[in-house]
């Protein structure tokens, strides 16, 4: 491709037939990734999307890239194969709340605790799309399903706090239909490392209207969206957050007359790990949701480490196939095996 030639979004929009329920929010993620990457410099052929199984999972078909739909729970270990191939691969994971946290837990813990440098959308939709409506991980107590006919008693996960407690340097927050959700995928992409975020998305059939009490046009006041060095207001500005140093909690406390800094209200430093498992723990109804990046703080990439650790095991060497597998490995056991 000419690199004079300007990208739109229909670059990365495939001849392929979308083929998810109507009215479903991974319509409006979709529209949100291709409009975004052309934004952000992308190149198609330098691309990877690749999902593991579950209705977000058909991702890749509909993304005018390179990609992979690999099998359940198993998308961070196929992408952790494709960064180490080539490192200078913009690698994308899109999964869900099922796909990541239950048969994909422990793969997910480790794609965060290594840092690959990855964009890793978890759509959570707290129910299992795909197979008809079961419990999810991130199920609420007391939701019916054709799994749990008189209600879950599983206590639920919380996506962004399992990804702080995998060691992830880059937690964030979006909604499906959220005009910032773009602005959002900037940040995750601009990230070196694994970059975690979790999207609300609705499933019209199966969970319909779950996240409405901060979704909903009428409930925006209850939506706190974070951005760095600004103060944790919400609710028109007539609300923020305080920490409570003696509980060393965070409570809520009115504003008067957008003099925050009167009422205590801090300023968000995405840095700071401490109040992100703070923000991210809040219960919400007493607290506001907490949106937009929650915690950023980079370190070095595991592909990094890699590629340097092989450099510096290969310097001076020089390659000899045959050499290695004539070579062979041999050891002797030089102790008697412990007594039955």
């Amino acid at each position: 491709m000419n690199e004079m030639t300007k990208l739109t979004p229909k670059d990365f929009a495939t001849d392929q037939e979308v083929r998810w329920c109507p009215g479903c929010g991974d319509y409006a993620v979709l529209k949100a990734v291709q409009r975004t990457m052309p934004e952000l410099g992308a190149k198609p052929e330098n691309t990877v999307f690749i999902s593991g199984i579950g209705c977000s999972s058909r991702f890749p078909y509909y993304m005018e890239t390179y990609g992979f739909h690999t099998i359940h729970g198993r998308a961070p270990t196929i992408a952790t194969g494709v960064k180490l191939a080539n490192p200078e691969l913009d690698v994308w994971i899109i999964t869900g709340d099922g796909d990541a946290l239950s048969i994909g837990g422990n793969h997910t813990m480790h794609v965060l605790r290594r840092n690959l440098d990855c964009q890793i959308l978890l759509f959570n939709n707290e129910i299992y799309g795909l197979t008809k409506g079961q419990y999810s991980p991130t199920s609420r107590v007391g939701t019916r399903s054709p799994s749990t006919p008189f209600g879950s008693v599983d206590r639920p996960a919380s996506p962004c706090a399992f990804a702080l407690g995998s060691a992830g340097r880059f937690v964030a927050r979006a909604i499906d239909v959220s005009k910032h959700l773009p602005d959002v995928l900037k940040a995750a992409h601009q990230h070196k490392g694994a970059a975690f975020v979790e999207i609300f998305q609705n499933c019209i059939v199966y969970n319909d209207d779950v996240f409405a009490p901060f979704t909903a046009k009428e409930n925006a006041g209850s939506q706190l969206w974070l951005k760095a060095g600004e103060p944790m207001l919400f609710a028109g500005g007539t609300k923020g957050l305080t920490l409570d140093r003696e509980a060393l909690t965070l409570k809520v406390v009115d504003v008067a007359d957008g003099d925050w800094g009167a009422a205590g209200v801090i300023v968000h430093d995405p840095r700071n790990k401490a109040v992100a498992h703070m923000l991210v723990d809040m219960p919400f109804g007493a607290f506001p949701m907490a949106l937009g990046v929650i915690y950023d703080d980079p370190r070095p990439t595991f592909e990094s480490a890699v590629v340097q650790q092989n450099a510096e095991a290969s310097a001076g060497k020089t390659p000899d196939l045959q050499a290695l597998v004539g070579k062979g490995q041999s050891w002797m056991v030089t102790k008697e095996p412990h007594a039955i």
